[in-house]
């Protein structure tokens, strides 16, 4: 059993990573950061040896391959990151009493539902990307103390993403053609940082049952709705963003078309689920717009 709280958070580098460990120490937890460079999850050997090195109570697993188009054309490659990674921190996990919290995908799902995704709804993937994490969800599904939390359409600082690229374009571009067949729930990383570390903390304390949780916002819109609303927000005419299809933007990797996923589970663990996406997207906006002020890419 860890003798510690140590919490061990890889892909930490990232847009997620980074807001998990500023909630951590804002929980006043001790972690370990360790991002790509620091340590490569397709090692097996690198990863078993960082578990023992740092005997994590919980190991929070943000590292992913996101590039969703090129895990097309680059699948292994794409498995290597999203089904082995997840893979070897679980069987590094299972010799200890370490809680593995693995962050997936709302593309684990087909994306033609017309109700919310439960978190035990069936999976059936339509894209390179999707298959690979699902991989990596059962593997650590298959430990005692493995914990799922599929997130999507996710936002934040400290990385590219829809909503900052869209604060971008409203000062060059005088309309904005949005897809408007696309329905899901854009999710602020720091309100996604806060419920894994909820959870995790949880999961040490035996109140949360191990499994499926989904970790996105309430509500749901598609994206021009959303672009209309980061308009209205910044204090431009949210008419200039004006309604297109999915086939107008044709990509290499199928988009879901509906990726509203459900939230019941939790209420087992005692925690609430994310707010609103509105809500939430009006206290990120400040945030993100002084990100970009201050000239990060």
């Amino acid at each position: 059993m860890t003798d510690n709280r140590t919490w061990l958070v890889t892909g930490a580098g990232g847009m997620l990573g980074q807001d998990v460990l500023a909630r951590l120490a804002e929980a006043g937890e001790r972690y370990v950061a360790l991002d790509r460079a620091a340590l490569d999850l397709t090692d097996a050997d690198a990863v078993r040896a960082a578990v023992a090195e740092h005997r994590p109570a919980v190991v929070v697993n943000c590292a992913a391959w996101t590039a969703v188009d090129d895990a097309e054309t680059r699948e292994d490659e794409a498995l290597a990151i999203n089904g082995d990674g997840p893979r070897h921190l679980a069987d590094a996990c299972a010799g200890t009493d370490a809680v593995l919290l693995h962050v997936s995908t709302d593309y684990v799902f087909a994306g033609d539902a017309e109700e919310p995704y439960a978190e035990d709804a069936p999976t059936a993937p339509r894209s390179a990307y999707g298959r690979t994490k699902l991989v990596g969800e059962k593997a650590v599904l298959g430990i005692e103390r493995g914990y799922v939390v599929r997130t999507a359409w996710l936002y934040g600082t400290g990385g590219p993403n829809f909503v900052r690229t869209m604060i971008k374009l409203e000062t060059v571009k005088d309309t904005l053609d949005v897809v408007d067949d696309q329905r899901g729930q854009p999710t602020w990383t720091v309100d996604l940082a806060d419920r894994l570390v909820r959870l995790g903390q949880a999961a040490l304390a035996g109140t949360a049952p191990a499994g499926v949780y989904h970790g996105t916002s309430g509500g749901e819109t598609t994206w021009f709705g959303l672009t209309r609303e980061i308009f209205r927000l910044l204090g431009a005419d949210p008419e200039r963003v004006r309604p297109t299809t999915s086939a107008a933007f044709a990509r290499p990797a199928p988009r879901p078309a509906y990726s509203v996923l459900g939230h019941n589970r939790w209420q087992q663990a005692g925690i609430e689920p994310i707010r609103d996406w509105s809500e939430s997207l009006s206290c990120a906006m400040p945030v993100l717009v002084a990100e970009l002020q201050e000239g990060n890419p």
